[in-house]
């Protein structure tokens, strides 16, 4: 692929094509992928996103052959994860006077990731624009699509949207635009979508709100195809994709010593059911066990706690706990939580439990490994009055409901 190829009036791709089998995420890419950035040629010379950090003495050397690198304005980073802002680096070395646009904890990442704590930041907030001579940037935060800090960019004049990770695919190719392609991309955006987008979203339906609003004639986003034919397929893919379905069924079952356990399983309740969760209740110490098991099986989520007192779980849950490795619980997920005044042992004891079963444990190892959102904190554990901790807890609950509605 030539080194820049016009997308629009003064707008190149000056990306990367990385034809190999490619790690990606614990996967290998058998199609390779392609690492794409933009060249705004205007008044004001504007770089949106780099590549890959393997790739960026070479992205450097190409740009330097296409302008003076010293005359760079801006540098526009969506999104700070080193397959598209690890050129940064050596770009900035290069480009003495340019400065960096992004989100605020962008700019956090990216000091302490590159060491670029001297550099001049432009911090953008929703829907602020940027005056590059000749174009007209807008920027829309959207948090976790796929980490905290990302953004996107559009630009108003040529109708296009740089949404970096969003709406991409991960496929080696020399053609660049969708149109040209020479296979159905359809599956390959889907997948994508699928292994980094569908974890949040909730976060997707948030951007496609604010993108709804906007005239895109033309999707630039950080890897595969630039998407000129078709935009609004691609949009309503993914509006579609993210909708949450309805029907799933939870189960909150619990024991409780002074009723703060009982609090914290009405205030889980409250969350789940604004995702349209199906929630049950039940206090085990005032219930048949036969029958919670039964509630068990039809569910397909179920949160185990219990108070601690002397280390260890209050009432009848530990009789139900025991029951679990005997049942075929495969697909179901499972959660444990619990109130406590010092150390809170047996929200652990209930983890423990859980992870002798085939349910499958919702708990921080899977949320980071499965969302990449390392600030969810699970088991689910709440000191002393739940009131205090409700918004946090109710975050917390939300995420998990995501996971359940698929």
């Amino acid at each position: 692929m030539e080194s820049k190829i016009k997308i629009a009036n003064n707008s190149y791709w000056v990306g990367y094509v990385d034809d190999r089998k490619v790690l990606f995420h614990r996967l290998i890419l058998e199609k390779g992928t392609t690492y794409n950035s933009y060249l705004l040629d205007t008044e004001k010379p504007t770089i949106i996103d780099t590549v890959d950090i393997e790739f960026g003495r070479i992205f450097v050397e190409n740009l330097s052959n296409m302008m003076d690198l010293s005359k760079l304005e801006y540098v526009i980073i969506n999104h700070v994860e080193p397959d598209h802002a690890g050129g940064l680096p050596a770009l900035m070395a290069k480009a003495k006077n340019a400065k960096i646009v992004t989100t605020a904890l962008g700019a956090e990442e990216l000091k302490k990731m590159f060491k670029l704590h001297n550099r001049e930041y432009v911090i953008i907030h929703d829907g602020m624009t940027l005056d590059i001579g000749g174009k007209t940037l807008q920027f829309f935060e959207t948090p976790f699509l796929h980490t905290e800090e990302t953004m996107v960019t559009y630009c108003i004049e040529d109708q296009i949207l740089y949404p970096c990770d969003q709406f991409s695919t991960h496929i080696a190719n020399y053609e660049l635009f969708n149109d040209l392609a020479k296979e159905d991309i359809t599956e390959d955006f889907k997948v994508y979508y699928q292994l980094i987008m569908h974890p949040h979203r909730p976060y997707v339906q948030d951007m496609i709100k604010k993108i709804r609003k906007l005239d895109i004639k033309m999707i630039a986003p950080s890897h595969g195809y630039v998407l000129r034919e078709n935009v609004e397929k691609y949009i309503n893919a993914y509006d579609d994709m993210s909708r949450a379905k309805e029907g799933k069924k939870v189960a909150i079952l619990f024991s409780t010593m002074t009723g703060n356990t009982t609090k914290v399983a009405k205030l889980m309740a409250e969350a789940l059911e604004n995702k349209n969760i199906v929630t049950r209740i039940i206090n085990v110490d005032n219930a048949d066990v036969d029958a919670v098991v039964e509630v068990i099986k039809e569910s397909d989520g179920v949160f185990f706690g219990s108070s601690t007192r002397y280390a260890d779980m209050v009432g009848n849950l530990e009789t139900i706990l025991k029951q679990l490795k005997d049942l075929d619980l495969s697909g179901k997920f499972a959660v444990a939580f619990g109130s406590y005044g010092w150390s809170g042992e047996a929200i652990e004891v209930i983890n423990d439990y859980l992870k002798d079963t085939n349910l499958t444990v919702i708990d921080r190892s899977y949320i980071v490994k499965t969302t990449g959102m390392d600030d969810i904190q699970v088991p689910i554990r709440v000191k002393f009055k739940p009131e205090e901790e409700s918004q946090t807890l109710g975050r917390t609950v939300q995420a998990i409901g995501d996971i359940l509605v698929g």
